[in-house]
């Protein structure tokens, strides 16, 4: 005999939901992400842009790193 859903619910009733806490947002994600644009953008045109896209890259995983270690 093939188990129906009936048949299944009835073995295992529905367990009540565990709330997970989600992260506060943030705008680091958005700041990594102009920096590796930066970056790249400096591959092409000059050396200066990729300076500084690497800096704000660094800037931005250092402060979502300390951002997620104070959470």
């Amino acid at each position: 005999m093939k188990p129906t859903p009936d048949m299944l619910n009835e073995e295992y009733p529905p367990s009540p939901a565990d709330p997970q806490e989600m992260p506060e947002p943030t705008w680091w994600p958005v700041a990594l992400a102009f920096g590796v644009l930066f970056l790249f953008w400096g591959l092409i045109s000059s050396l200066y842009i990729s300076v500084v896209g690497l800096i704000i890259s660094a800037v931005a995983i250092a402060g979502w790193i300390i951002e997620l270690n104070h959470e």
